[in-house]
């Protein structure tokens, strides 16, 4: 077809479950919790941060940021599949189905870098806590967390110059939401280049982290086993513990997705998958971090006017 077909597709069809109408009611009570704990825990989280000056360290500055991107990562989802849940097919304009595509790209991207970075100052703090100060200064925090969004954006703009432009027709997108993944599906140009660039996009933004921060992890893990105060290994494995989870469930499922072997056409298991590292994890992110960190508690009683007990 022609490049004026191209220009065919106005808006998209965004399927979700709505097929089933039941369904789609037990969907939006538990998308509406799920946002509002997002919203409150990390919005929490981050005035604690900036209110108490105990946590006014590398550790929680790097929190700070995922929190006020996450915030962000599900406004720009989540709103829409509330308000869908009440249409029985409900659309999306093109712009805005581009515009929600490559905004929860480059916050998904740099979450991933800032994963890695908080990896790092876990290292720096457990295998060089003489030089922590040193190592991780507030100049190097801007510094890293200014390249960590610095380089989501570039990574964002490298699969939108190889987007394909002919549609021809197709605007059923078999998701929640505008997923790069689900909207390649409808391309009926060659996408072997943009397959390409994706994937090579993919190992650098997903696989090179994950491997820093496996191999950061194996040397925390050795530098902890050295420590001869059996409560000082369990203080140590506790504080990289939380951000250990958050790295598997979010990694594992975006890993599975853009580095796994590919269908001809997006799965229902695939939409499950997607939710995991844009839903799930934004909300659990604030409540591992600080369920069981005695900082950020006595920072939240003391905001209140209270005293934790120990």
């Amino acid at each position: 077809m022609g490049d004026s077909n191209a220009t065919v597709v106005t808006e998209f069809i965004l399927l979700g479950i709505s097929d089933h109408p039941r369904a789609q009611m037990v969907m939006f009570v538990v998308f509406l919790i799920c946002y509002l704990l997002t919203l409150i825990s990390n919005s929490l989280l981050i005035v604690l941060i900036i209110l108490s000056p105990l946590l006014h360290t590398p550790m929680y500055f790097f929190l700070c940021n995922l929190s006020f991107l996450d915030m962000f990562y599900i406004t720009i989802s989540i709103p829409q599949i509330l308000v869908n849940c009440f249409f029985q097919r409900p659309t999306i304009s093109y712009t805005g189905c581009l515009t929600e595509m490559y905004v929860s790209l480059f916050l998904g991207i740099a979450e991933c870098f800032l994963l890695a970075v908080m990896a790092y100052d876990r290292f720096a703090a457990v295998c060089q806590p003489l030089r922590y100060n040193i190592i991780m200064s507030w100049k190097v925090c801007t510094q890293l967390a200014i390249s960590s969004w610095g380089s989501a954006l570039v990574m964002t703009l490298i699969p939108r110059l190889v987007q394909p432009t002919q549609l021809c027709g197709h605007n059923i997108i078999n998701h929640f939401t505008c997923e790069l993944q689900a909207f390649l599906k409808l391309a009926c140009s060659d996408t072997r280049v943009t397959g390409i660039v994706i994937m090579i996009s993919g190992f650098i933004v997903l696989a090179a982290p994950f491997g820093f921060i496996l191999v950061t992890y194996g040397r925390i893990a050795q530098a902890v086993l050295k420590i001869r105060s059996a409560k000082g290994q369990v203080k140590a494995f506790s504080t990289c513990g939380s951000h250990l989870v958050v790295v598997s469930i979010f990694y594992g499922t975006a890993i599975s997705m853009y580095l796994g072997p590919k269908d001809k056409a997006f799965s229902n298991h695939d939409k499950i998958v997607s939710l995991f590292y844009g839903a799930v994890t934004p909300m659990i992110n604030p409540l591992i971090y600080s369920l069981r960190n005695k900082d950020v508690k006595g920072a939240f009683w003391r905001l209140f006017g209270k005293k934790m007990y120990e």
